[in-house]
């Protein structure tokens, strides 16, 4: 049970203990003795129970469940397009946090009318645990989606089954000095989180993360770019981080890459073959099989069928 809850400060000097509890204890026991002397003990008393509800109430928990489904409400749902839209399901209590490690991802499983067995998918947040109280998923609906159909059906206060956390991609800062990344569509999702996390972690933020990134995404049109916004701020706030766009059709003047993701665009773009790097990539499974036979051919380790967590090349 100990392992569902976040630790609190271990510095006994954080504002959260001076103001919630060393404040009000303090003037409860100096009112009291202004007050009345003799019942200065049990407002001691009063209190010690007082920071320990405090401290109890207060710690944060972690409400994902490896081996059981549980349901989460709707909250909100963001229209971005005519297809894609940011779910923000609620978790239990305001402080709760997913607990959801960086780089893995969710199983949100669904009965559907027209499937005889449950249908099972994976989803990876674009919120993390620095946001307490909700999750957000970013999803794209296709024609002949399962449970990102369903998902476009829900109404505010319908629910979702979800379990996890699931994979084998754990980010740690600094595990490695720089990251290509190559995302498709709704493959930004596992990347963004990434990226995010590393750009918390920098020096300026109070952090030591000094790792590097460049991303390309790739596209099919220029409207279809999710969370360009999201991502050209982050480019621009953080010297660290670049982003390379790639359009099957560009509009005109358009300075991006053209067509799919090739060997020259990765070896423009991304970190060479080496000792202290990584290749992520995201995207559609023929996006991601032609992904892995352009890295061989550039002399990147080949990756493997299923992606371990020390693997030079790994596929969400």
């Amino acid at each position: 049970m100990a392992g569902q809850y976040q630790t609190l400060p271990s510095d006994l000097l954080a504002s959260q203990y001076i103001n919630g509890i060393y404040i009000p204890s303090a003037l409860l026991i100096f009112g009291t003795f202004i007050c009345k002397k003799e019942w200065v003990p049990y407002a001691i008393v009063m209190a010690a129970l007082f920071s320990g509800w405090k401290l109890y109430n207060n710690r944060v928990k972690k409400v994902l469940k490896p081996t059981e489904y549980q349901d989460f409400s709707l909250k909100e749902k963001t229209i971005i397009s005519h297809n894609v839209a940011i779910y923000r399901f609620a978790l239990p209590y305001p402080k709760d946090i997913l607990g959801l490690p960086i780089g893995q991802h969710i199983s949100i499983a669904a009965n559907l009318p027209d499937q005889p067995k449950e249908v099972v998918r994976s989803y990876t947040p674009i919120s993390s645990d620095e946001n307490p109280g909700y999750f957000d998923l970013l999803i794209k609906s296709y024609p002949t989606g399962n449970i990102s159909k369903y998902m476009a059906g829900l109404r505010v206060g319908q629910h979702i089954k979800v379990k996890g956390p699931k994979g084998a991609m754990v980010y740690t800062p600094n595990m490695v000095k720089r990251f290509g990344m190559i995302a498709g569509g709704t493959g930004i999702t596992p990347m963004l989180q990434i990226i995010r996390a590393i750009i918390r972690g920098r020096e300026k933020n109070g952090g030591a993360d000094a790792t590097e990134v460049d991303l390309l995404f790739a596209n099919v049109n220029q409207e279809d770019i999710l969370l360009r916004e999201d991502l050209d701020r982050l480019a621009k706030e953080d010297n660290g981080f670049r982003v390379h766009y790639v359009l099957n059709n560009p509009p005109e003047k358009w300075d991006g890459g053209v067509g799919f993701v090739t060997p020259d665009m990765i070896k423009q773009h991304l970190p060479a073959p080496g000792p202290d790097m990584k290749i992520l990539v995201c995207g559609p499974p023929p996006m991601v099989s032609a992904m892995k036979k352009g890295l061989d051919s550039l002399g990147y380790e080949k990756a493997k069928p299923v992606s371990k967590l020390g693997d030079q090349v790994f596929c969400f």
